[in-house]
């Protein structure tokens, strides 16, 4: 089941207080970034986070499962309601992910 759109704006906002917040579709569902970080995903109307130990201490409970079959465990996160809570755990979160890599231009002839 592919994610509805509205499910995924509501989530965009609810982590709004992070950073800058942008979607990018992916075979149905989205992967989830703060400031150009590629932090969790959002799969079936459900959202995960990148496993992390200082988001591990932040969760109000650790559910570990992957959010599409063949894929790793993430965090699954129950509540998606509580704006604070969900900036904090990406703020906790983002310092320990590594950095995007820096994208090759292709050269001139």
């Amino acid at each position: 089941m592919a994610c509805s759109t509205d499910f995924v704006q509501y989530i965009a906002d609810q982590c709004a207080g992070a950073g800058e917040i942008a979607v990018k579709k992916m075979m149905g569902d989205y992967c989830i970034y703060c400031d150009g970080i590629l932090f969790g995903l959002i799969c079936d109307n459900n959202l995960y986070l990148k496993v992390t130990e200082p988001g591990k201490a932040l969760l109000k409970e650790v559910i570990l499962r992957p959010p599409y079959d063949g894929a790793k465990d993430y965090f699954y996160i129950t509540d998606v309601d509580d704006r604070d809570y969900l900036a904090s755990l990406i703020k906790v979160t983002l310092p320990a992910l590594p950095k995007p890599k820096a994208k090759k231009h292709p050269m001139k002839a």
